[in-house]
């Protein structure tokens, strides 16, 4: 029997205030860590929080304000392609993501806790890294994936 709850991982973390909290609290985080500040270096979007909570709106079964007014998944993907093999950089990413959920008030005993903590992990070590090498190797026409509160939906 499924336990999950039946609204959207999106509504359940507080719509799209709730991801931007999430998105803020992440930057944060981030920018202060030593090594995956690293991809931050060369600049970024002065709106990249508010880039980055539409995304995960999106992906979360939220509203598609990614791809209605910033870019496809390509896009996103081509934007973390191209860099190499960076293990180290993603496990650090995903550190940081686990004490956003903290610092926006998710107990790891959490089911959201987990359902985040899982997408996160996810793209950051499948969809963002699928393609080291280069990000002319991205395919055209990619749709933002979505995430459930049981994983990836086909």
């Amino acid at each position: 029997m499924d336990s999950a709850p039946r609204d959207s991982v999106y509504s359940a973390i507080g719509g799209y205030d709730g991801v931007l909290k999430l998105a803020h609290a992440w930057h944060v985080r981030v920018l202060a860590d030593e090594v995956v500040s690293h991809a931050f270096s060369h600049g970024f979007h002065p709106q990249h929080t508010a880039h980055l909570a539409a995304y995960w709106a999106e992906a979360l079964g939220g509203p598609a304000f990614y791809s209605a007014s910033y870019g496809s998944e390509t896009s996103v993907v081509k934007m973390h392609s191209g860099n190499g093999q960076h293990t180290e950089m993603d496990e650090r990413a995903i550190a940081c993501f686990d004490l956003a959920l903290e610092d926006v008030g998710l107990a790891i005993t959490d089911a959201l806790y987990k359902v985040l903590h899982d997408y996160f992990v996810w793209a950051t070590t499948v969809t963002m890294a699928k393609y080291p090498h280069s990000a002319d190797d991205v395919p055209e026409g990619l749709k933002v994936p979505q995430w459930s509160w049981n994983g990836l939906l086909s």
